[in-house]
């Protein structure tokens, strides 16, 4: 049994310490934005936030999961898509086939947390997902469109 902070809503999940983070938010907890691409952390399409730090979710094991840690999943952004990066990464038409877009767009998210007003270097360091499409340019201008519209 594991009992985390998902999405500010605290769930029992019926699973074993050595499940990965993203097995168990996404067949236990029901919470599918949440994608599987790699499994080594390296593509981060299962990123999560972890207390405000965006984490790759298929490398961390739940017996490594505080039960006061709290845990953000694309779902918890906002519950219409209004927050401010959503609303970018529709507006710039960011995903082409869109399978990694979740976890790009948490990546996104918590690089805005910590820089609100990022560079194009910062956003290049921040955003170590991977696209198979390729749309890393117009990633970049709906993280810069992001940035405006939380500051307004």
């Amino acid at each position: 049994m594991a009992k985390l902070n998902i999405n500010g809503k605290v769930v029992d999940l019926a699973v074993d310490g050595e499940t990965p983070l993203l097995w168990a938010i996404r067949e236990q907890g029901g919470l599918t934005g949440t994608k599987y691409g790699c499994g080594v952390g390296q593509c981060g399409a299962c990123s999560v936030h972890i207390n405000g730090e965006v984490q790759r979710s298929c490398s961390i094991l739940l017996k490594d999961v505080k039960a006061d840690d709290k845990i953000v999943t694309i779902e918890g952004l906002s519950a219409d898509s209004t927050h401010p990066v959503q609303k970018a990464w529709a507006a710039v038409d960011v995903p082409q086939c869109g399978y990694c877009q979740s976890g790009q767009i948490m990546a996104a998210t918590a690089l805005l947390a910590k820089k609100p007003k990022p560079t194009d270097a910062d956003i290049d360091a921040a955003m170590t997902n991977i696209c198979r499409c390729g749309t890393y340019q117009r990633i970049r201008a709906a993280v810069h469109m992001a940035a405006d519209l939380t500051k307004a």
